[in-house]
């Protein structure tokens, strides 16, 4: 079955969701795409493979069917391995509730989903530590803010964040879907559990993703719940911007 490649931790995620009366975003990284040798960089012109699609697909569709929400929403990165995701996720879920899922997917170019895009002041600045420490290297020196070039570590996860809470759902019974790479969650799940290390055991699978929600009616004062490989986080976004 095409659900025995998803990592386990997202099906136990399920079981931990809010009941659906509260909306939640799963943000994450694509399905399985073609490998390449290096330090865990990949160009932006790999694509799904096989299993890949079909994990997408069957992905989407066991979410629906076991979460009893439709997706109201879906943002992503522009590169296709992305978009191709989304949309393969999107199909899935209309096997379960054909036509209640919506079927547009709003591609976010200004690069806040794009690896390593988001975090980026000055990418001529940044791009040769990427190339030279590779993406775990990369990803834990901007955590502890010793790149040039680089946003503040916060700083570049709250315009995350944030991008994720003005899509973010509003009613019940409703998921939305943001849809991006490795680096961007690895960075996320570090900063927002105030983590200055991570190991290759840390990073996130393909089609590995983290689920949230916000308790709060503006952004700067709301609560962040999450959901990573089994446990729940919790983080007032006035706090850790002052962090």
């Amino acid at each position: 079955m095409a659900l025995d490649l998803l990592p386990k931790s997202m099906l136990k995620a399920i079981d931990l969701l809010p009941d659906t009366s509260t909306p939640v975003t799963l943000f994450t990284r694509h399905s399985i795409r073609e490998i390449v040798n290096g330090q865990g960089l990949s160009g932006y012109d790999l694509q799904l493979t096989s299993q890949g699609r079909d994990l997408a697909q069957a992905w989407g569709s066991h979410l629906i069917d076991h979460t009893d929400r439709v997706i109201q929403h879906c943002i992503s990165s522009p590169i296709q391995r992305c978009v191709d995701t989304a949309a393969l996720m999107i199909q899935g879920a209309d096997t379960i509730l054909p036509d209640n899922n919506t079927h547009h997917i709003e591609i976010v170019e200004k690069g806040l989903l794009v690896e390593p895009g988001s975090f980026v002041l000055d990418i001529k600045q940044a791009a040769p530590y990427f190339r030279q420490q590779g993406a775990l290297g990369f990803i834990n020196s901007f955590v502890n803010n010793t790149l040039p070039g680089m946003k503040h570590p916060i700083t570049g996860v709250v315009d995350v964040l944030e991008l994720i809470y003005e899509t973010h759902p509003t009613g019940q019974n409703q998921l939305s879907l943001a849809v991006s790479h490795d680096t961007i969650l690895a960075a996320i799940i570090a900063v927002i559990s105030k983590r200055t290390q991570i190991n290759q055991s840390d990073w996130p699978e393909m089609m590995e993703g983290l689920f949230v929600w916000f308790e709060g009616d503006r952004f700067a004062d709301c609560h962040l719940k999450w959901i990573w490989r089994g446990e729940k986080g919790d983080l007032s976004i006035r706090e850790f911007q002052q962090y």
